[in-house]
């Protein structure tokens, strides 16, 4: 996808791999509009896949994707502002997963990435581990990883098998010198029962206090049908609570625990913990309910919140309704698969500073036509909110898959994708990733391309749709924010994950976000059917 020729690694454990920044995107890429001076040339952060063919130590169901690489996660070390680590699953798989994990860092501040497949995380038999081990799993999913304020890189993964048995496990890895090398993984949570299925895992070290890390998610637990392959996606009965686990020393051991139970035939998702300037956890989620015997069906951006770095929970706490309808093609409507049932949250860490801020798809304000991007805020850490306002630039088209971060200073930044240059008629369906900033707390947004030019949707893996994740990164350094999000190749599938800065100052604000329209009951939002299993 690159001028240079895509480079394809053909061993397990090859040479270190750098990958060059690039500002040429070829003919891959399509449109001509160029991004801002304050938005850096893309650096391209991961290559040709490193595994052997059969490398998962069974046959696998589905079309195994080999060198894409999707949903990507990334995270700025707080004693080296030039030292970034990036994950993303490596060689997806259209049925679930991928064949490993793949993790690139870089040195000099995200111009330039290196690959060292032979020290990372043991997440998979792919990725070395070996039978009997504790990452002796087929696949692996939902990629993370986080820095503590001590330098300690945490990533995390959801390793599973999906042939031998249905086993799976949430895995933490640790990385003591910026992401170069990984030691043995630790498991969160290990489930070997086939009716019980970890989901939509997160990490997050906490920035005031070294040696403290916060492991969540939600855990599916289903009546016996799930033994029998996918009938788990309609069967009732079942319960998806959200899990959390705490590490106090520095990762060397983990205790897991439930903290949410939404009831019966509901469940949680997406959850993720953000900490407060006065060091509270606040965990953003989505909950789906079913049932309506309180009159509560649908699904709900939701927080939890705990006070004492996790040893108690509050109950759910309301954000808003979820109105995400989904994304599709234009030109004919074939489904691409994104962030909507995936909220993001962060929150204003300076210290003595309680907000707290998520963004997620919502199509309220399109007449649930088309989803856009929903911001709320609290000003009292998590306990109330404010209404949700629309904040991307252009109501026209779709907006999805949107990613919040707060800098040193105070500001806001959001990165997200839409189609505002796609035409129908079109063959390739153009994609482009924006982001927003706010100095002013979300009062008014200013917005710039990340993309150069746009890239064709059409030629991602599929997995339910069009995929390049069911989330994107975005980290801070001082006033600098790097969004490292996936974008196709000039073949179907293909896809790869790129960096970008964005700096300070700021460009004008020319963006006022619109309120929520006034009117919509609740009997107008969607209403999720099913079980969501992303994976």
């Amino acid at each position: 996808m690159h001028n240079q020729r895509r480079r394809r690694l053909t061993s397990k454990y090859s040479l270190p791999l750098a990958i060059t920044a690039t500002t040429a995107l070829g003919a891959a890429l399509l449109g001509t509009a160029a991004a801002s001076g304050a938005v850096s040339p893309l650096s391209q952060a991961s290559g040709g896949s490193p595994f052997a063919p059969g490398c998962n130590g069974a046959a696998q169901r589905g079309t195994i994707n080999v060198g894409t690489e999707v949903e990507p996660w990334v995270d700025v070390n707080p004693t080296s502002a030039q030292n970034l680590i990036g994950v993303y699953q490596q060689d997806r798989i259209s049925s679930g997963g991928a064949n490993g994990q793949g993790t690139s860092y870089s040195i000099d501040g995200g111009d330039t990435w290196i690959q060292n497949p032979a020290s990372w995380p043991e997440f998979g038999r792919c990725q070395g581990a070996a039978p009997g081990s504790i990452g002796d799993y087929e696949r692996v999913t939902d990629p993370w990883v986080s820095f503590g304020p001590d330098g300690v890189a945490y990533q995390q993964a959801l390793s599973f098998n999906d042939t031998r048995n249905l086993a799976n496990a949430i895995l933490v890895s640790r990385s003591f010198d910026g992401g170069q090398t990984w030691d043995a993984p630790k498991a969160q949570i290990v489930d070997t029962d086939p009716h019980v299925f970890n989901d939509k895992n997160s990490i997050t070290a906490d920035p005031h206090v070294a040696g403290y890390a916060y492991g969540v998610w939600d855990r599916l637990v289903f009546p016996t049908e799930r033994a029998g392959g996918v009938s788990y996606l309609t069967t009732a009965a079942y319960r998806g609570p959200t899990y959390f686990s705490r590490t106090t020393d520095g990762g060397d051991s983990w205790q897991t625990k439930k903290i949410f139970d939404p009831g019966r035939n509901d469940q949680t998702i997406g959850n993720l913990i953000a900490v407060t300037g006065e060091g509270d956890l606040v965990n953003g989620m989505v909950v789906f309910r079913n049932d309506n015997g309180v009159g509560r069906q649908g699904g709900f951006v939701s927080v939890l919140r705990s006070a004492n770095k996790g040893a108690s929970w509050s109950g759910e706490i309301p954000v808003a309704r979820l109105g995400a309808v989904g994304v599709s093609d234009p030109r004919d409507g074939a489904p691409v698969r994104t962030g909507d049932i995936i909220p993001s949250i962060a929150t204003d860490e300076r210290a003595g500073q309680d907000a707290v801020y998520m963004v997620w798809q919502d199509a309220r304000w399109t007449g649930f036509q088309r989803d856009q991007i929903a911001f709320a805020k609290s000003t009292d850490g998590g306990r109330t909110w404010s209404r949700p306002v629309r904040i991307n630039a252009v109501e026209s088209t779709q907006a999805f898959t949107p990613v919040i971060d707060v800098d040193d200073a105070g500001n806001i930044a959001v990165t997200y994708h839409d189609f505002r240059f796609d035409s129908a008629a079109d063959t390739p369906l153009r994609t482009d990733v924006w982001v927003l900033r706010s100095s002013d707390g979300g009062q008014h947004w200013s917005e710039e391309r990340v993309t150069p030019t746009s890239f064709d949707m059409r030629n991602a893996p599929v997995a339910r749709g069009f995929f390049v994740g069911d989330y994107i990164g975005m980290a801070n350094a001082g006033q600098t924010f790097t969004s490292f999000f996936v974008q196709t190749g000039a073949t179907a599938p293909s896809a790869d994950a790129f960096s970008a800065r964005v700096t300070a100052p700021f460009p004008p604000a020319t963006i006022t976000p619109e309120p929520a329209p006034a009117g919509v009951t609740a009997a107008q939002f969607p209403i999720q059917r099913g079980k969501p299993t992303p994976r």
